[in-house]
């Protein structure tokens, strides 16, 4: 590692080059009548001549943002024109996407040049000239390394190693400056492997020398990271996936993938945040080396289980070919890179939500559970008919340098344009809903009456029944069939809810198991729950137990969360698992965690990630962030600096369970 280089980057001391443009482009671009597209490939060129080149002392990867702020193309009048005849998701910039990064490396960007429409080839034009300003600098630096791969990437392809890494990074760099965000890394040992195979046949690197120059690589990510979008510092994207069956069922798993385990570990950096796919086959020790990233806190890598992913995505139509090649978006949704145009976070519904208005609604005039729980079934059916309902003439700002990079028409969509649709407080949809079960139709020991009446008052008024509900009641993650047999049941009404419907880009839609930011933002849509949650208490993030709940084990989640058909929502959203800190004294205790997943795994589980934490620690990050900047902290799908989240971000990890094994 070059430590004073990585010191120089944690420290922010590159934050020194940085400036803000004063552009008012919307006004400019509308006065002037300009299209879309004809603003999207202005403001690139405009970027682009803007930036001034930065080559730090000892960097082996170049390009550095210098301009800290992207102004928008479009006024907010015509933001508001836009949305009253279109739906715009998010920001309207299109994102999580995965390109054909591989292509144009082993080609380069002059032969893409040719088949490019004309502002692709504006953007190849803009992304070259500003190349060449940082071959200029390094010729007047004297560095002899980056002139030779300057003169060869990105015009033409990359001949190894390092040049393919360099040629990535300008690729990657230049999806942001072009507007696009949450733009995924995809299968970086399968497309990046054959550069460094040769090269270590060559005798150009040893693994040892590889690595460090991948350290370096996995340091540009940290770079501009701060200055990308994201609901908080950390969500940006930047999602790497190793591992994993090729198109002729060869393991992808490599040299590559290992170092990438180790760059990341030695580096101790929210970016890239790696994924990992296994199955079965998956043997213990690659759990085993996986497991200290896991050790070091970094909340990373994201197990992805290949068993169930690839048959579930072809069941909803993937051709076997893009399936097996899947990789993730941001966060955890599955996509597929090159081809698919997916929007795999377009919506949420709340599970919780159903329960309370069947609650409110229902309750006093089922006589069964049975009739209950029809009745929640039927408002996630509603839930789900809104969403789609208000999802209509999808419109995304054109990207003509992500066009570039597809093997598809992106304007107009992909082979695939399947809407994923986020399933939020599953636990504590259970939870309420094994409550009501015993109470209310077995035990009969709480009228409907009261029990409405306390939940309103946040139990305010009557704390045994509090304390029953929260301590003493069945609750998810306990291997208990009473309530996770309703939890495979939700997933399925959820399942059913999105079945057989077709979207406004032909699509389908697709049920998932994540929350995203939803697990605070759903909650603050309701009172009290039936299963003792208070008002104001968040969810249990993406597909976890609730927060509260008395759990027997990480072994006994595992076997709670491994039930539902998840070949039935694969939009993707993992268990969540928290460690304590001082679990992981020895080598023994990192085998042991690896193991937990391999349970997991082997069990049929989709999709998992786990987090280290120590609660005493955070408390006093809170109170003396100065002293915690390096602390990592996983959130949802993606890792952060606990320090510069918002508390209410903080307080959410801090209430998590910590496991022990």
């Amino acid at each position: 590692m070059n430590k004073q280089l990585y010191d120089f980057i944690v420290n922010k001391k590159h934050h020194q080059f940085r400036h803000t443009v004063d552009w008012d482009l919307g006004r400019e671009y509308s006065e002037k009548k300009m299209s879309p597209i004809e603003r999207m490939s202005d403001r690139f060129e405009r970027m682009c001549r803007e930036e001034t080149p930065v080559i730090l002392d000892g960097e082996q990867i170049v390009f550095l943002r210098t301009v800290s702020n992207l102004p928008d193309c479009f006024t907010e009048d015509e933001w508001s024109a836009i949305k009253s005849k279109h739906y715009v998701h998010e920001l309207g910039y299109m994102s999580n996407l995965s390109p054909n990064y591989y292509d144009t490396i082993s080609v380069g960007l002059l032969e893409k040049k040719e088949t490019a429409d004309e502002y692709g080839k504006r953007a190849i034009d803009n992304i070259i000239k500003l190349s060449d300003k940082y071959l200029n600098e390094a010729k007047k630096q004297g560095r002899s390394d980056i002139v030779e791969i300057l003169s060869q990437v990105p015009r033409y392809k990359a001949r190894n190693f390092r040049e393919a890494l360099q040629f990535f990074r300008i690729l990657h760099y230049a999806l942001w400056l072009e507007g696009n965000y949450h733009n995924t890394v995809g299968r970086f040992d399968k497309y990046i492997y054959p550069y460094l195979k040769a090269d270590l046949e060559k005798g150009v690197y040893t693994p040892e020398s590889a690595l460090e120059l991948l350290e370096d690589f996995f340091l540009s990510f940290n770079k501009d990271s701060d200055i990308y979008v994201g609901v908080q510092q950390g969500d940006n994207g930047q999602s790497m996936m190793l591992g994993g069956l090729d198109e002729n069922g060869n393991e992808v798993f490599n040299l590559l993938s290992e170092l990438c385990l180790k760059a990341s570990y030695n580096n101790k950096l929210i970016d890239p945040k790696i994924n990992l796919r296994v199955s079965k086959k998956t043997p213990k020790e690659r759990y085993t080396l996986a497991s200290h990233l896991t050790k070091a806190g970094l909340g990373f890598p994201q197990y992805s289980n290949d068993d169930v992913v690839l048959p579930a995505l072809q069941k909803l139509g993937y051709e076997y070919n893009d399936a097996v090649n899947y990789t993730v978006a941001a966060c955890w949704e599955f996509i597929i890179p090159n081809v698919g145009a997916d929007v795999a976070n377009i919506a949420a519904m709340s599970y919780p939500k159903a329960v309370d208005t069947a609650f409110h609604r229902d309750l006093i005039d089922c006589e069964t559970f049975d009739d209950f729980f029809s009745a929640v079934k039927g408002e996630i059916k509603s839930s789900c008919d809104a969403i789609r309902n208000n999802i209509r003439d999808l419109w995304f700002v054109p990207s003509p340098f992500m066009n570039v990079l597809m093997d598809c028409d992106i304007y107009n969509g992909g082979k695939y344009n399947n809407f994923g649709i986020h399933g939020t407080g599953i636990a504590t949809a259970a939870d309420s809903l094994a409550a009501i079960k015993r109470y209310v139709y077995e035990e009969k020991s709480i009228s409907k009456q009261a029990y409405i009446k306390a939940v309103d008052e946040d139990f305010a008024n009557d704390p045994e029944l509090l304390h029953k509900l929260r301590y003493e009641t069945q609750k998810v993650g306990n291997n208990d069939d009473y309530v996770d047999s309703l939890v495979v049941e939700l997933l399925d009404a959820f399942a059913d809810s999105l079945e057989g419907y077709t979207n406004c880009r032909g699509g389908k839609y697709r049920a998932g198991t994540g929350s995203a930011m939803y697990y605070l933002w759903h909650a603050n849509e309701i009172g009290a729950s039936p299963d003792g949650r208070r008002k104001g208490e968040p969810f249990g993030t993406n597909f976890s137990v609730s927060l509260y709940a008395d759990v027997k084990s990480p072994i006994s989640v595992v076997a709670s969360m491994s039930k539902p058909h998840f070949e039935r929502a694969i939009n993707g959203g993992p268990l969540t698992l928290e460690f304590h800190q001082s679990l992981f004294t020895d080598e023994d205790s990192v085998e042991k965690v690896g193991m937990v997943v391999k349970t997991f795994i082997d069990n049929g589980g989709h999709q998992l990630q786990l987090n280290t934490v120590n609660r005493e620690v955070m408390l006093d990050a809170q109170k003396h962030p100065e002293k915690y900047k390096q602390l990592v902290v996983r959130i949802w799908g993606w890792s952060a600096y606990f320090v510069e989240l918002d508390k209410e971000y903080q307080d959410h990890v801090i209430a998590r369970q910590e496991y022990a094994v």
